[in-house]
């Protein structure tokens, strides 16, 4: 059997839902309050990241339907996860959002409704009413925040529109409701330090979050980072730097998070930077190269939690 250095999210699924469960991608005619404020944070593309989805001026049940029909031939899948992953979905009124919700659970098969968006945009009637949902359908609802990054310099820099505040406000609101949350961090943005990918872990440790998605940073060709990438203007880490910050990272994540990714995945088309040229799997090797050189798995240091020093002075 494989050696297990983190807690898989298929694994998670399976265990949750009895089987292999598959995400079908949706994109909603939706868009973010910091590209109407702000100018959006800078490595946003057009897409807002729904690179793998449909049109979003496509019905919720034909997007649902043209990517249910490709799973299933391919995978034999038989549950599914409904995917709201462009920009920020909360960020619709109330009634609309539960509108796309229904139509989505109108197909057979759907256990979950992932909604994708930011921690400015979690609010208590929003919570209340996906409650309602969860408890009517019996479809569970989890929350996918963007964060990217624990240091607030970094979260200014690169437009975020929101800080670290914002965050822990919007995961203590959730917790009541004890939806799954995803968190979606990026451990290589220009500015960020390996101190700041460890800070990171501790933080989301500290906090009740269920899971974290891991993205190695990747640059759209239409998005504001991309003319400062061409321009020379910004550094972004080596690919074994990177290596290294994942490794810590996992190392100091409390065991029971679920990860639901370690690199990023766009269509190559789509990017000036991804990856450093290299696959995700061959990046996946590295990595448990490194992991198993240092003897890590999943949460072997996560020991600063719990009154850490009282712990180490055995009082």
């Amino acid at each position: 059997m494989e050696k297990q250095y983190y807690y898989a999210y298929s694994k998670y699924l399976k265990e949750k839902y009895g089987e292999k469960v598959y995400k079908l991608p949706v994109n909603l005619p939706v868009t973010c309050p910091n590209r109407k404020e702000g100018g959006g944070c800078l490595f946003c593309a057009d897409a807002g990241t729904g690179f793998e989805a449909k049109e979003s001026t496509m019905p919720v049940l034909e997007q649902l339907q043209s990517s249910r029909e490709k799973v299933e031939k391919r995978y034999h899948a038989h549950k599914f996860i409904v995917y709201f992953q462009n920009y920020t979905n909360t960020f619709l009124p109330l009634p609309a959002l539960l509108q796309y919700m229904e139509e989505a659970a109108g197909m057979e098969n759907i256990v979950e409704i992932s909604l994708s968006t930011r921690p400015d945009c979690i609010r208590q009637d929003y919570l209340e009413a996906f409650q309602n949902f969860r408890e009517r359908t019996g479809i569970e609802v989890s929350i996918e925040l963007g964060l990217q990054t624990v240091n607030y310099h970094t979260l200014s820099a690169m437009n975020r529109g929101h800080g670290l505040a914002e965050f822990i406000n919007a995961v203590l609101l959730i917790a009541p409701y004890h939806f799954p949350v995803c968190v979606h961090m990026i451990l290589n943005l220009p500015g960020d330090t390996m101190e700041d990918a460890r800070e990171s872990a501790r933080v989301l440790s500290a906090l009740p979050v269920s899971m974290v998605k891991l993205h190695s940073l990747y640059i759209p060709k239409e998005c504001a980072l991309y003319k400062e990438y061409e321009a020379g203007n910004i550094q972004i880490c080596s690919k074994q730097e990177y290596i290294e910050r994942l490794a810590e990272f996992i190392s100091l994540l409390r065991k029971d998070i679920v990860v639901e990714r370690l690199f990023s995945r766009i269509p190559e088309k789509d990017s000036a930077f991804s990856n450093w040229g290299n696959s995700w799997w061959k990046l996946t090797d590295e990595w448990k190269a490194l992991m198993e050189e240092r003897q890590y798995v999943q949460g072997i240091r996560c020991d600063y939690l719990n009154g850490a020093a009282l712990n180490r002075w055995e009082m």
